[in-house]
């Protein structure tokens, strides 16, 4: 369905409930950690402080927005960050990990929809497919992990 955006407005007109609804309702979710720190990660976990839970409602447009930092135990590994809905993967995220002294953010953005009632999302953290060693997932004040939800208007 196309996104109708709201460009009727006309001078002593009353606004109206739907046009205030085609307007994005802005944050509905977010979680941030600073103190985040998952060591020697092989296989998926989930990383911890990065789960939001929020009632969607149905035919709304959610912007997803998420981010990690990670280092690596061999160098020129992958390090994989996947939001799941549940046990379902949305959206992968992988970066090159140069060394276990230069990591890097992984960072993502998801748009979609969302059946009505309570959602529940997750970020899981892994060493990317063929990668050798561990991965190492942490957050500190300059570098928090992130999971952020908003509402951008219908779909």
């Amino acid at each position: 369905m196309a996104i109708a955006p709201n460009t009727t407005f006309v001078a002593g007109n009353v606004y109206t409930a739907a046009q205030a609804n085609a307007y994005g309702f802005s944050t509905v979710a977010l979680a941030k950690t600073t103190t985040m720190s998952q060591a020697l990660v092989t296989t998926a976990v989930d990383l911890t402080g990065a789960t939001v839970t929020w009632t969607a409602i149905a035919n709304r447009n959610y912007k997803i927005t998420y981010q990690t930092y990670a280092t690596c135990t061999v160098a020129n590994t992958a390090g994989t960050v996947t939001l799941n809905n549940g046990s379902t993967i949305l959206q992968y995220a992988t970066t090159n990990l140069i060394n276990s002294s230069s990591g890097a953010t992984i960072n993502g953005l998801y748009v979609g929809t969302f059946s009505a009632g309570s959602v529940t999302l997750k970020l899981v953290g892994s060493l990317g497919a063929g990668g050798t060693g561990s991965v190492f997932f942490q957050s500190v004040a300059t570098l928090p992990t992130f999971l952020l939800v908003e509402d951008i208007g219908p779909s």
